[in-house]
């Protein structure tokens, strides 16, 4: 993993396939806490996802790229209920 003090707001992030997975709003511990923008659709709009550090294969630029293509890391996101 690279280091997260590299990974910030705004910054895009990708699956190793080059799919968009989201857009970084900050590090929050061990994670990389999305924008709500790029929460999906249906159950899942509205709500922050996560993201574990673990899945950081490099920070390039302005995107984070991940070790897991766009589809699998999405099978590991958490997702936060605000209410």
């Amino acid at each position: 993993m690279s280091d997260a003090s590299e990974i910030k707001e705004h910054m895009e992030v990708i699956g190793a396939d080059g799919v968009h997975v989201g857009t970084v709003d900050h590090v929050d511990g061990d994670r990389i806490k999305l924008v709500k923008a790029d929460s999906g659709e249906g159950d899942h709009k509205g709500h922050h996802h996560y993201i574990s550090l673990g899945l950081v294969a490099e920070v390039e630029d302005d995107k984070v790229r991940l070790s897991a293509t766009a589809a699998n890391a999405l099978q590991f996101e958490e997702e936060e209920n605000e209410g």
